[in-house]
């Protein structure tokens, strides 16, 4: 009987192929440790297929540090666009010569024996050491509730919208007021739709403050480097929305009161669905309060930071409500609104069920020590928060994976050490 064939070994594997798989492998290959990405579509995938065609950063692009390859055009300060930012993750992958391995899915991943063994659409692997470098953004996130909705009205995730002729026309429903939703409401509203926004707990944030983008104040007062062991809500702030704001134009705030001045219509949170109607939360005036005490925190940050330093700033006045709502309205007749189409900017669920090893927690996120799990051998990498609010973006992510790196070597140099003979007594 002929013998099982050995899989082939890698002493790392990489899962997945965006910035934070590509930023670990530059450091693998600077360390000289041989190693794979499988990538189970093509590299900056999601840069590519879930962003709509006006999308764009809302960090400057100063803030892309990529390792060894920051941004080096000729508008720092401006806002790359999706299909530039694309270009970018591209040539850092040219420039670093990735090994990645486009078009391969990783199925399962379990121990085997001290190593790793993993099953991909192209065949076992095993290795001494994995690297899940897939974000936390793997299945969107739509209510059940959405199914009681007429099959007429065309509904969307965030991550599948392109643009407003996608959607019929007639009034368009944004569901999530996260970066994601108020960019999409903002989109639809510049394209001239009449916009319905159900709005969330998303913080905002503003654009420019004092002369400068509030993301530079930001990064000289080392909130980009702030361990999340240090933030005041600690771990819980992993699980927190983005703070909306825009790049796009030139970048300016996002602000819904305004929207709401020039016709955008503004409701609480969404509670469930009935006949054809929405029933709504009566917390829209504390959502909209709750941002602008974020917006204007940010500021007073700020103030203090010039005002300790001695800066030179121009003096600015902190953020004032342009428009207050009125009575609440607790439920939206879909039908008798005009609404056609229905944008779920709800975010998205964690998927880690092909990894079959005990490093989630209770609500099935990874338990992990700046991308160290518990389980020895598996690190995660590029996860919002995974050890500074710089981690999940360009300008942190090379910072995390230069860490994991260290960590990696050092524990195989200690696989491969020799162990001393056993002494008979």
């Amino acid at each position: 009987m002929a013998a099982a064939a050995i899989p082939p070994h890698h002493p790392v594997v990489i899962v997945g192929g965006g910035q934070a798989g590509l930023s670990m492998s530059a450091f693998l290959r600077q360390r000289a440790i041989s190693h794979v990405i499988f990538e189970k579509h093509r590299i900056a995938h999601a840069w590519r297929t879930q962003r709509w065609d006006s999308f764009c950063l809302v960090t400057p692009n100063w803030q892309c540090r990529l390792p060894g390859h920051p941004y080096r055009g000729e508008d720092p300060h401006g806002f790359m666009r999706r299909d530039d930012i694309v270009a970018y993750v591209e040539g850092f992958a040219r420039a670093i010569e990735a090994p990645v391995r486009e078009g391969v899915a990783v199925e399962r991943i379990a121990g085997d024996g001290g190593r790793f063994r993993i099953a991909t659409s192209a065949g076992a692997v095993t290795a001494d050491a994995v690297v899940l470098a897939i974000s936390g953004y793997h299945t969107p996130r739509i209510p059940g509730a959405a199914e009681r909705i007429a099959p007429a009205i065309r509904q969307l995730h965030s991550s599948s919208y392109r643009n407003p002729a996608q959607l019929p026309p007639g009034e368009v429903l944004v569901v999530g007021s996260g970066q994601s939703g108020c960019q999409i409401a903002e989109d639809l509203h510049l394209a001239g739709r009449r916009v319905h926004l159900v709005v969330g707990s998303a913080p905002r944030c503003p654009r420019f403050y004092r002369g400068r983008d509030a993301v530079d104040w930001l990064a000289d007062l080392g909130q980009y480097d702030l361990p999340v062991e240090q933030h005041p809500e600690g771990e819980k702030v992993r699980r927190k929305a983005n703070h909306y704001l825009t790049g796009r134009d030139g970048g300016r705030d996002i602000d819904l009161r305004r929207f709401a001045l020039e016709g955008m219509q503004l409701y609480g949170r969404l509670t469930d669905i009935l006949d054809g109607r929405l029933l709504l939360a009566d917390d829209l005036a504390a959502n909209l309060d709750a941002a602008d005490r974020v917006y204007n925190g940010i500021c007073e940050l700020i103030d203090r930071h010039i005002a300790a330093n001695g800066i030179d700033a121009p003096a600015e006045q902190h953020y004032r409500p342009v428009w207050q709502p009125d009575a609440p309205r607790r439920t939206l007749d879909l039908r008798a609104a005009g609404i056609t189409g229905i944008v779920w900017a709800t975010g998205f669920r964690s998927d880690w069920s092909f990894v079959d090893l005990p490093l989630l927690d209770e609500v099935g996120y990874p338990t992990h020590k700046r991308g160290v799990t518990g389980v020895d051998g598996v690190y995660v990498l590029g996860l919002p928060w995974l050890h500074t609010w710089g981690s999940g973006r360009f300008v942190g992510v090379g910072r995390d994976a230069e860490y994991l790196g260290t960590v990696i070597e050092a524990r195989l140099r200690a696989d491969l050490a020799p162990r001393p003979l056993a002494m008979a007594v």
